[in-house]
């Protein structure tokens, strides 16, 4: 029952997709700062290899970077390739990768809906699929593999823009790691979600000119999230202490979610 025991991760091999800023970027921070050998996933290369080398600097870690757009069956299967080559088995798979759009409903285009559908539901899908004998190589039910997709609360709630395809796709994320879940756990994978609520991010920050001020002060919790928040959360689900937890999509909001199921009850 110690900390360590409980929560320890060290000489684990992960892999973040989407994992060079944002919430990608957090979760990524936290696995490297506990010991876990990082890979992270993005489609600009520069940006991808710079903050690959901050990270391992700042955490004295591995963290190595796979350019790549995961949006294509080409894209996943070169990335796959690529991490076969370097690894023969995994840990953690975090399918963090991700795009929104966000137009009026009568101008909302296909484009910006495949767009979203394909990067957040499509290539999660078919990349855990593909790095299922990877995660199931070396794991057992006393030890099993971990896979956290990242939802989000608009996938809960309704969304405060017009991101219709955005929010339909967060929905099916957390719907689809059910169904993940209960095929996985037979190849000693355990799968769950997370649905964050605001957090400091390109996605967020440019719908709200990266002023925060009023999302904070709307939330029950007073701010938005933090680094050690979703890290945090990141770091339960991978370790010991999250063996028992399969299938669930864990709010990491502030109180958001259960603020608007307590409005719904006494409207």
């Amino acid at each position: 029952m110690d900390i360590n025991s409980l929560f320890g991760i060290k000489g684990k091999v992960a892999i973040v997709t989407g994992g060079s800023r944002g919430i990608g970027e957090m979760i990524s921070a936290a696995l490297l700062a506990n010991g876990v050998k990082t890979y992270i996933t993005a489609r600009k290369a520069p940006a991808l290899i710079d903050k690959a080398n901050e990270l391992s600097q700042k955490f004295g870690g591995e963290c190595i970077p796979i350019p790549c757009d995961l949006s294509s069956s080409e894209g996943i299967h070169e990335f796959v390739s690529e991490i076969k080559s370097k690894e023969s088995s995994l840990d953690f798979l975090i399918n963090n990768a991700g795009a929104a759009w966000a137009q009026p409903l009568m101008e909302y285009s296909e484009s910006g809906w495949d767009k979203v559908m394909d990067l957040n539901v499509k290539s999660l899908f078919f990349l855990t699929q593909q790095l299922t004998p990877l995660l199931a190589k070396h794991a057992s039910f006393e030890a099993p593999s971990k896979v956290i997709n990242i939802g989000s609360i608009d996938g809960i709630n309704t969304a405060a823009f017009e991101s219709f395809a955005y929010s339909a796709s967060k929905a099916a994320v957390h719907h689809l790691t059910k169904v993940l879940a209960a095929r996985l756990i037979k190849e000693k994978i355990v799968v769950n979600a997370i649905a964050p609520g605001p957090f400091p991010s390109n996605m967020l920050g440019s719908a709200v000119a990266h002023d925060y001020t009023i999302i904070a002060e709307n939330n029950p919790s007073k701010r938005i999230g933090t680094p050690e928040d979703i890290g945090g959360l990141a770091v339960f689900l991978c370790s010991r202490a999250g063996n028992y937890t399969v299938g669930e999509t864990i709010t990491c909001d502030g109180g958001l979610v259960a603020r608007a199921g307590h409005n719904l009850s006494n409207s």
